[in-house]
């Protein structure tokens, strides 16, 4: 053990001999105010700096990846919800095309269903919004057809629950005036004496109606092969208890639906799918305004799949989009089509990925080392111009 000794002593020697980190005795060290106030400045940088690299480092990031891919969707979930503050909501449906031109099925059930909503002459909700079927629109002036004979709906019971007058489903309610038009709409039945109705008996004619909006929203379940969702006139104009005899001409019905028909309007809300953190929708909250009336709105969506991979192992799987638009002027009699406005869609090919990730212990370890080592060295450069320059000072008031 003896013999060992020099052996040790001599590795130790070799140690202290590469310290870089010598310590210097109290009794040596100058302290001075300058330096106190460096130091507490340096706790107050080091430790900011240290919770904005915590802060950095734990929170979630996410990486894009785009790649392409062969499969498509096997169908777009839509919610939209649109405001037309210049036209009654008598005298709008909704309805969906492939690219062919074709209806699609809207697949309404009770998860996929729409309702509009009148708004008076100050865009407020009025009365209680109604479920409609989609379908019937009009697109071209010669989809138009003139009204049948009139038919006499039968009377209604006195039943807590609203008769549909035999067009609704087993234990189907009809309580308000335009639940009857649903689904006489949808068995492809003609409503013509509307105010035989019991529900409609209290319903405004569609002339009364003049100064309201309406607001239309709800979820559909569209093809992911392509295609076109539309707000347009309908297919077929209700009577409202207006007489036969009183209707004008064909052609003055044509122009008046022009005339009606301003599809200014507000896109409060338009999704491809469910949400997703940072998701952006560009035309949330956007309105567009048609000044000369005769206008069709036509929005040009690409769609493209999406995939959210959460930190803990949950995805998302669902869509965003882009978008561009058009204002395409149609006048009565011109062929080019009718007022409304138009969304077409198209399922992109490309497949973005977006995955959540953190930076963790390791980057916030490094990076909480270098703001240390360079917080103090920069303060003790400082301190020590500082000190040079007050001992040439006091060297000078000496002499």
């Amino acid at each position: 053990p003896l013999d060992n000794q020099p052996v040790k002593m001599g590795i130790m020697d070799g140690l202290r001999q590469i310290d870089s980190q010598s310590s210097v005795e109290n009794e040596f060290r100058v302290r001075t105010i300058q330096g106190a106030v460096l130091s507490i400045i340096s706790i107050a940088l080091i430790s900011y700096l240290a919770f904005s690299e915590y802060q950095y480092n734990f929170e979630n990031h996410v990486i894009d990846r785009v790649h392409v891919n062969a499969t498509t969707p096997d169908g777009l979930e839509v919610e939209f919800d649109i405001t037309f503050p210049e036209i009654p909501c008598a005298l709008i449906s909704v309805d969906a095309n492939d690219p062919t031109g074709q209806a699609q099925s809207l697949h309404i059930d009770q998860t996929h269903r729409v309702f509009k909503h009148r708004l008076n002459e100050f865009g407020k909700f009025k009365g209680k919004k109604s479920q409609f079927e989609l379908g019937s629109t009009a697109l071209k002036e010669d989809h138009f057809e003139p009204l049948p004979e009139n038919e006499t709906a039968p009377e209604d019971g006195e039943e807590e629950c609203g008769s549909c007058y035999g067009a609704g489903d087993e234990g189907e309610c009809c309580n308000t005036c335009d639940d009857v038009k649903r689904t006489y709409r949808r068995k492809g039945w003609i409503l013509s004496d509307i105010f035989m109705v019991k529900q409609c008996k209290f319903e405004k004619p569609s002339e009364d109606e003049t100064g309201e909006g309406c607001n239309i929203h709800g979820t559909i379940a569209l093809s992911s092969g392509g295609g076109n969702l539309h707000f347009a006139p309908g297919h077929q104009l209700e009577q409202y208890g207006k007489p036969q005899s009183a209707l004008e001409t064909f052609a003055a019905m044509i122009v008046s639906t022009f005339e009606q028909f301003n599809v200014s309007h507000t896109v409060n809300k338009l999704r491809f799918g469910e949400e997703f953190p940072g998701h952006t929708h560009q035309l949330d909250g956007e309105q567009r305004s048609i000044v000369d009336v005769y206008g069709m709105y036509q929005y040009y969506v690409q769609v493209v799949p999406t995939l959210y991979k959460f930190r803990d192992g949950r995805t998302i799987q669902t869509n965003q989009y882009s978008v561009t638009e058009h204002l395409r002027h149609v006048a009565p009699g011109s062929g080019r089509g009718l007022p409304g406005v138009f969304v077409f869609y198209e399922v992109s090919a490309l497949h973005v990925e977006i995955e959540e990730y953190q930076h963790g212990w390791i980057a916030f370890l490094s990076s909480v080392s270098a703001i240390i080592g360079g917080v103090v060295t920069v303060m003790k450069m400082i301190d020590q111009s500082l000190y040079r320059q007050m001992e040439m000072k006091h060297s000078s008031l000496v002499r």
